[in-house]
C-alpha cells in the first residue's frame, strides 16, 4: 500500500499578489505559537479519543527545532495537528472544520486588538 506523492516547483510569479497574500495570512494563522494558545482553549471540549490522539502527538519525539516558538508550544502544536488528522481520517469534517473555523476566529480576534 505504498503510494508516492509527486510535487512539482512552483514559481511564485504564477500567482496573483492577492493569493501569495493569503498565504502569508494564513502562515500567520498556523504558527505554533498560536496553535498552543487555541489547543489550551479547547483543551476542556475534547472527547475522551481526541484527548488521547492529542496527548501521544504532542509527546511525540520530535527531531526537528520550533524556529519561533518555545519547545513547549512546538509540541502542543504537533499535538493539535495530529489531532486534525485524525479527525480527518476518521472522516469527521464537521468536528475538524468546528476546530479549524474556531482557530481562525481566534486569531482574528487577536488581530483586532
Amino acid at each position: 500500500m505504498e503510494e508516492s506523492v509527486k510535487t512539482e516547483q512552483v514559481n511564485a510569479y504564477q500567482y496573483s499578489p492577492l493569493a501569495l497574500a493569503y498565504h502569508v495570512e494564513v502562515s500567520k494563522i498556523v504558527k505554533a505559537v498560536n496553535q498552543a494558545d487555541y489547543i489550551d482553549q479547547i483543551m476542556e471540549e475534547l472527547s475522551e479519543d481526541e484527548l488521547d490522539v492529542y496527548k501521544r502527538g504532542r509527546n511525540t519525539n520530535t527531531h526537528s527545532k520550533a524556529k519561533n516558538a518555545t519547545m513547549g508550544q512546538y509540541r502542543k502544536a504537533t499535538g493539535l495537528e495530529a489531532l486534525y488528522g485524525y479527525l480527518y481520517l476518521k472522516g469527521d469534517m464537521e468536528r475538524l472544520q468546528y476546530f479549524v473555523n474556531g482557530m481562525i476566529k481566534q486569531y482574528l480576534a487577536g488581530k483586532e486588538q
